[in-house]
C-alpha cells in the first residue's frame, strides 16, 4: 500500500497520482488534503510519513509546490528516507543506493508527466542490497 500526503499545492498532482495508482491497480491510502483550500504540509506529510514508518504502508509519496517543506517533514519521522526528486534518474538512485521509502514531488515544479515517470520508476525499483549502501543506511539512523 502506497501512503499519499499533499498540501495545496500538491494536490492537483496528487490527484494525477492517484490516477496512475488506480490504473495500475495499486493500492494506496490518503491522508490528505482533500481540497485546494489552503492548509499545512507539517500534517499531511507527517501522516503519509507515520503510515510508512508504521508499516502500514510500504512506500510514501508526499507532495506540495516545491516538495521541500513535506520531504523535510517526512525525513523528521524516525525510519523515514524520503527523497524529493525531479527526474527519473534521480528516483531510481535513491531507490538502488538510498532505499528510499517515501517520494517528494513539487507539484508546481514538474509536469503531469514527468512526475508520472517519477512514480513509476521509484514504485519499481529495488533497493540493491549493495553491502555499502545498507552500511551507509545504518548511519543515517545513527
Amino acid at each position: 500500500m502506497i501512503a499519499l500526503g499533499s498540501d495545496h499545492g500538491g494536490y492537483d498532482l496528487k490527484k494525477t497520482v492517484i490516477e496512475y495508482l488506480e490504473e495500475k491497480n495499486i493500492p494506496y491510502e490518503d491522508f490528505g488534503c482533500y481540497d485546494k483550500t489552503s492548509c499545512d504540509y507539517p500534517e499531511f506529510g507527517r501522516a503519509a510519513a507515520r503510515a510508512v514508518a508504521s508499516g502500514e504502508c510500504e512506500k510514501g509519496i508526499v507532495i506540495c509546490t516545491t516538495g521541500i517543506g513535506i520531504s523535510m517533514v517526512a525525513n523528521k519521522i524516525k525510519g523515514i528516507r524520503a527523497a524529493l526528486c525531479t527526474d527519473p534518474y534521480s528516483a531510481k538512485m535513491t531507490r538502488l543506493h538510498n532505499d528510499a521509502n517515501v517520494l517528494a514531488l513539487g507539484g508546481g515544479i514538474i509536469g503531469k508527466n514527468m512526475a508520472l515517470e517519477i512514480v513509476e520508476v521509484f514504485l519499481n525499483t529495488e533497493f540493491s542490497q549493495g553491502e555499502n549502501h545498507i552500511r551507509r543506511i545504518g548511519q543515517l539512523e545513527d
